[in-house]
């Protein structure tokens, strides 16, 4: 017996009989997708992430072609979906019994693409699929990429260059993380500032604290309160009130 090609539709179908309409009110809340909120006009169906990552699993040998089309879906859970399928697909080719650097360049073109086009738009979506996709991908490669990603207009644009440098730190490399650190210091949308301070916080706990607090030390005067906050999150108490008197 012949196995059918899954697609877009019937991953869509999938979430569709596990979407609870009340969650869904609840999600357009929480992703702020009100007038001139960050999410506005985002369309939830009302499927948790558990329930949207055990959908996505089913459907691991979704074609490319076929994620890209749920990308391009208005509803958020379809593109959470895709993203899911991308990053397994994606480690799957990064892995060292089955290292296929053509299917991962094509991977990180249609990731790209999406991102250009405004398809990973929402905190979650950025989060879930950056430090997956785009940071093992550029590990031993050149990073100007994301320092034009930074200097977009586009707040996800921005924010999938700092989440990119997660898959650096968690490889013991916080140079890119403190360069973008400092071309975004002055960046005071509230997500981007998230970002930032998480990111300097992952490289006091998973590197070295002190590189962290040489950072605070050039740049705590300039920083916002929220990126500062974050990153001193793991400080002791006197250290965290200095940092902030400034």
């Amino acid at each position: 017996m012949t196995e059918t090609t899954p697609t877009a539709a019937e991953v869509a179908r999938a979430l569709a009989a596990v979407a609870d309409p009340a969650a869904a009110i609840a999600l357009r809340r929480f992703f702020k997708t009100g007038i001139g909120e960050y999410g506005e006009g985002d369309v939830f169906i009302g499927v948790r992430v558990p329930a949207t990552r055990a959908v996505a699993k089913k459907f691991a040998a979704l074609p490319l072609g076929e994620i890209d089309t749920l990308l391009d879906s208005v509803v958020h859970e379809h593109r959470l979906a895709a993203l899911v399928i991308l990053n397994a697909r994606f480690a799957k080719a990064a892995g060292p019994r089955t290292l296929d650097i053509d299917a991962q360049e094509r991977m990180v073109r249609l990731y790209l693409d999406a991102v250009h086009r405004g398809r990973v738009n929402n905190w979650d979506l950025v989060d879930v699929s950056a430090e997956n996709i785009l940071g093992p991908w550029l590990l031993d490669r050149p990073r100007d990429l994301l320092f034009e990603l930074a200097r977009s207009d586009s707040l996800w644009e921005r924010r999938v260059a700092l989440l990119s440098t997660f898959a650096f730190i968690k490889a013991g490399d916080a140079t890119t993380t403190f360069a973008l650190g400092e071309q975004l210091l002055t960046d005071r949308r509230d997500l981007i500032q998230k970002a930032l301070g998480w990111m300097l916080r992952e490289v006091g706990k998973r590197i070295d604290r002190d590189l962290l607090t040489g950072f605070l030390d050039s740049h705590a005067a300039v920083m916002g309160r929220t990126a500062l906050s974050y990153a001193t999150e793991h400080l002791d108490p006197a250290q965290r009130a200095a940092y902030r008197a400034r």
